[in-house]
């Protein structure tokens, strides 16, 4: 679908002076011109559809949020640097999806300490009460994700919330968890 309405044969420059001003048109000119080129940078470095979507539209909710403080010289260079910002942070928080078996497995301790099985046992109560103590909602979506293995695109369409939040409370559980478990994962090694 390309660009419609007055504003098509504008240059960015004159978009984003539009946009500043609050010119819904603007900005619908400009997710037309470049919402492929955010989708496509995300998607390459992802190959992931679902959060390259994501991406997209956090980009040109940004955008339009925060129009009246950019000061963007080169959209495009802008476009590359946010996407490629969005696309770590969205890997960062990836990486903090450490299933709880895999968290025992590596640091259970060797099988000759006498108090090993004690000491795993006291992680693991304290492991469930952490997890008990979370919002119910939150719990419910650790549970589902981590204790089920759901994807956040299955939680999603499960629940019938966004993928984006499902992502958003699952970091924050892990948040708190992570908190708590570097005290904890001493107790067993």
């Amino acid at each position: 679908m390309g660009e419609s309405g007055a504003h098509k044969d504008w240059g960015d420059a004159a978009l984003l002076r539009a946009l500043k001003n609050g010119s819904m048109e603007a900005f619908n000119a400009l997710y037309q011109r470049y919402w492929q080129l955010v989708y496509n940078a995300a998607f390459k470095r992802l190959n992931d559809g679902d959060a390259a979507k994501d991406i997209t539209q956090d980009f040109f909710l940004q955008l339009w949020n925060r129009r009246s403080e950019l000061h963007i010289l080169h959209l495009p260079a802008y476009i590359h640097t946010a996407v490629r910002n969005r696309v770590l942070n969205t890997l960062e928080a990836q990486s903090r999806f450490l299933p709880v078996a895999d968290l025992l497995i590596e640091n259970t301790p060797a099988a000759d300490q006498a108090d090993s099985l004690a000491r795993r046992n006291e992680w693991l109560k304290s492991y469930h009460l952490l997890v008990d103590a979370l919002p119910p909602a939150r719990q419910e979506i650790f549970r589902l994700h981590i204790q089920d293995g759901a994807s956040t695109e299955e939680i999603a369409r499960q629940l019938n919330i966004s993928r984006k939040t499902v992502q958003n409370q699952l970091g924050k559980a892990l948040a708190r968890l992570r908190e708590t478990l570097g005290f904890l994962t001493g107790l067993l090694g």
